[in-house]
């Protein structure tokens, strides 16, 4: 066991339980963006997603914040672990490649036992990563512009080389400035330490997201905290608006760009003051816990081809 894990085993599972015991494990995270990013399904030509909420919790006015849904965040962090689980051979344990969106999971990979999985006509396993939007701390109107794109032909014009016709991908499309600042909450139930520091792995080893993600959509992870309870927290969005609330009491007029070390820190402070209000056992790690725990898991992914392995032969066989 990781060290800094010792006081923390009570919500960790020794073994993979088909029966859910209630434990969970919150990882908070500032997304910052460090570039231009677009959130929304790639090429689809649709405008980035965004909902009217309160800005805080005691500054009542209504604004927009632009989210980045659910399922982009995930998406991007399993096919990041699955991508070492591949390089390893752990993604064909049946002789066969699991594949995502083919309806066809392995049902044995340390993915499908995690992330989840569902089949048409049967076999099925809950995902115990649990996600919700997350927010921008700052409304949409500051940190989203709108960028021209077009393709040029070989000769660099607009026109074709031969036929002389223009060319008609020219277009304009959305996108989140850099050095915005997401507020985001990952939880996750009912897992083993492996399954812990796997995902973290994930979490910290995925840079894209988002639309055009080989070309736009760098972002760096920043986790300002882990907690450990018997229930789940509060939500992305209550966390969002107590972090706003501080920041305008120790800033009055926020503008884009925010120090992202300064929303780092209101953002553990707001943790400090939603904490208290959880029903039931809940225990909150210290920063320098979570320096080391950062580290040791570096230091495991320097060389994760045994831990990977283990955790692989880490779950049952499954009855056919």
């Amino acid at each position: 066991m990781i060290q800094v894990l010792q006081n923390y085993k009570d919500f960790l599972l020794d073994s993979y339980s088909n029966l859910p015991l209630g434990k969970y494990i919150s990882i908070v995270l500032v997304r910052e963006t460090q570039g231009e990013t677009i959130f929304r399904t790639e090429g689809s030509g649709e405008p980035l997603n965004r909902e009217f909420v309160l800005a805080g919790m005691d500054h009542n006015e209504p604004i927009q914040r632009i989210i980045i849904s659910k399922r982009k965040q995930t998406a991007v962090e399993r096919r990041t672990g699955r991508e070492f689980l591949r390089s390893y051979g752990l993604l064909s344990l049946n002789g066969k490649e699991c594949m995502l969106n083919t309806n066809e999971p392995c049902e044995r990979c340390v993915d499908c036992w995690l992330y989840g999985y569902a089949v048409g006509g049967g076999g099925a396993q809950k995902s115990r990563v649990i996600t919700e939007e997350a927010f921008s701390l700052l409304p949409a109107g500051q940190i989203v512009d709108r960028k021209t794109f077009n393709a040029l032909f070989d000769n660099s014009t607009m026109r074709h080389p031969k036929t002389g016709e223009p060319s008609a991908s020219l277009g304009s499309s959305e996108y989140v400035k850099p050095e915005s600042q997401f507020i985001d909450i990952e939880t996750l139930k009912d897992v083993t330490e492996a399954e812990f520091v796997y995902v973290l792995a994930n979490i910290l080893n995925s840079k894209r997201y988002g639309a055009i993600s080989s070309k736009i959509g760098r972002i760096d992870n920043h986790i300002v905290g882990i907690i450990f309870s018997n229930s789940e927290i509060f939500s992305t969005l209550e966390l969002t608006q107590r972090t706003y609330d501080l920041l305008k009491a120790d800033l009055n007029e926020l503008d884009h760009p925010l120090n992202t070390q300064i929303v780092i820190t209101k953002t553990r402070e707001a943790i400090s003051h939603l904490l208290p209000s959880i029903i039931g056992r809940k225990v909150q790690m210290k920063e320098e816990e979570i320096r080391n725990l950062v580290f040791e898991v570096n230091r495991i992914y320097e060389e994760p081809k045994q831990f990977l392995i283990n955790l692989t032969n880490s779950y049952p066989e499954m009855k056919k």
